[in-house]
This record gives structure tokens, sequence and C-alpha cells, in this order.
């Protein structure tokens, strides 16, 4: 048993030794620190313009005193063709997202619970959510005509 122990307490050790550590400056924190586009765009705005443009929450509840939607949208299918135009398949696109309000139904959060690849970045609820600003600009110019 006294065996067993110290091999395990051994074991922990080495475990331990693996880790690094070292001094971080400021430019190795902030990749680690990713930007959450579709949280800086939404922030401080009202849940309700959000749910008029993108579609209503699935669920809602209290947590904290905060209320949570739960929001799924965004569906879209892409087909899927190379570079000489031949079709490969077909990909769906979906987002699911928690929707953090405060008691006056202004956004506090977005947390993005499922993502996929998009159509030209790594992010589909990012460009569905948090489109760039030559695209908004596109969208309100198609709106007033």
């Amino acid at each position: 048993m006294n065996i067993r122990m110290i091999t395990a307490a051994g074991l922990l050790l080495a475990l331990a030794g693996c880790s690094t550590t070292t001094t971080t400056t400021k430019t190795a924190v902030i990749p680690l620190l990713a930007k959450n586009p579709v949280q800086d765009r939404w922030e401080g705005k009202s849940a309700g313009r959000f749910f008029a443009a993108y579609g209503p929450p699935l669920s809602d509840r209290d947590e904290s005193g905060s209320r949570v939607y739960t929001w799924r949208g965004g569906y879209k299918n892409l087909t899927i063709k190379t570079k000489d135009g031949k079709t490969t398949g077909k990909r769906s696109l979906s987002c699911k997202a928690d929707i953090v309000t405060n008691q006056s139904y202004e956004i506090r959060s977005v947390r993005i619970l499922g993502d996929q690849p998009g159509v030209s970045g790594p992010s589909y609820c990012a460009e569905l959510l948090a489109p760039s600003e030559k695209v908004e600009k596109a969208e309100k110019a198609d709106s007033a005509d």
C-alpha cells in the first residue's frame, strides 16, 4: 500500500513538473483573449431589436438576476463546389447562442453555444450576427430601395 502511495505521489509530482511556467507579456496574453464580434456588436442593445432581426428565442430562463434567452437561427444550406464548378456536396449552417439580458431587456452578453465555419470565415455566427460594416451598409441600401 505504501509503495502505491509513494508511486502515485511521485507520478503526480512528475506530471506537475511537466507544466511550464513562463512570464507572459502583453502580446502573449492578447491571443488568449479571443474577440467576440457578436458580443461587441450587440452588447448594450435591445434584445427586442435582436429578436426582431433574427427571430424569436427557443426558450428563456432566469439566471442570477438576469434573463437568459436561448436562440437558434440563421439556417442556411450551401452547395459545395470545387474550383472547376463541380458540385461535391451540401452543407447546412445555423447558429445557437444564449442572449443574456438585464431587467431593462438590454443585452449584457452573447454566449455562442453552437457555431460552424462560415461562408467566408471561421465563424458562421459572426458572419450572421455581426457582419462587417461593408455588408451592413449594403443591406441598409437594399432595404432603403
